[in-house]
């Protein structure tokens, strides 16, 4: 198989979409601006594969096949025209999103998709040349093990980049699902309103994170509780989507005070070490770690 994918941001979500492209066979250009974050991706890049030799999911020969597909790129002046995917996975932020993306445009790629989980695929396509030719790809969290791919169709994409889309997430080994386009999608609003609804219910006392994501996996077969989850998305994530949705549907999606004091405190989640749990070495470290104040 052959094919160019670029990947903007080598954050959680970033490294996690170049690992699934490099399996599929991609020659891969990971896009970072920041020097730290980029030898950080490359080194968990590297972890990651490590890691699926042992477990018997790669042998070494592929493994070093997936390494020697994937080239890190320090900005997007470094890649060559008309790769055939780019796929922007900046945070979460209008402004920053609508400049990489007409930068990425400029590469004139066959299929130029944002990894945003709420912002509107119209708004991200206001200063297009093409948005056609743009669409929604939002992955999940992580990249390399959740099967889902939700395709968000803008208002003015084209039916065939629609199904470039569909083709891409079988690539992949994504299951697609396709939705319209507005504010947080079907799995933002959905996911973040559990989530939000989770973090009032430890800043209310009503149980600690590890009881409160035990009801859930127990009482509902989620595979992991809205707490647990909210540290694997990273705090600050789940806080720009709040607030994306609030703006959009009003203050049943406003952030809870303990979530914008726990961003404010860098408190991020399995990033930054500390969240709702502790986290050492990508791991939970132990059973219950909530906010000072919440109920243990």
């Amino acid at each position: 198989m052959t094919g160019r994918f670029v990947v903007v941001g080598a954050g959680t979500m970033g490294l996690g979409i170049a690992y699934v492209a490099a399996g599929a066979g991609y020659a891969v250009e990971l896009v970072e601006v920041d020097p730290e974050r980029a030898r950080a991706a490359a080194t968990r890049l590297g972890e990651l594969w490590d890691r699926a030799v042992r477990r018997g999911r790669l042998d070494a020969g592929q493994a070093a096949a997936n390494r020697e597909r994937l080239t890190l790129r320090a900005g997007l002046a470094e890649v060559a025209p008309e790769p055939d995917v780019v796929v922007e996975a900046v945070p979460e932020r209008l402004d920053l999103k609508r400049t990489v993306l007409s930068e990425a445009e400029a590469l004139r790629p066959a299929l130029l998709g944002s990894n945003t989980s709420s912002i509107p695929i119209a708004e991200l396509a206001a200063g297009l040349a093409r948005p056609e030719n743009f669409i929604g790809l939002h992955f999940f969290n992580p990249v390399w093990a959740m099967t889902l791919l939700e395709i968000v169709v803008g208002p003015a994409t084209a039916a065939p980049t629609t199904e470039v889309a569909v083709a891409l997430a079988g690539r992949l080994g994504k299951d697609p699902v396709v939705v319209r386009d507005l504010p947080g999608f079907a799995t933002s609003r959905l996911g973040v309103t559990l989530g939000l609804e989770a973090i009032r219910m430890v800043a209310d006392g009503v149980a600690g994170p590890a009881d409160i994501d035990k009801a859930m996996v127990l009482g509902y077969r989620h595979p992991v509780g809205p707490l647990e989850l909210t540290d694997l998305v990273g705090l600050d994530v789940r806080l720009d989507i709040a607030r994306t949705l609030q703006a959009a549907y009003g203050d049943r999606f406003a952030p809870p005070p303990l979530l914008v004091e726990m961003v404010a405190e860098g408190r991020l989640g399995k990033k930054s070490g500390q969240g709702f749990y502790r986290w050492v070495d990508g791991r939970r470290a132990d059973t219950d770690a909530a906010p000072a104040g919440s109920v243990r």
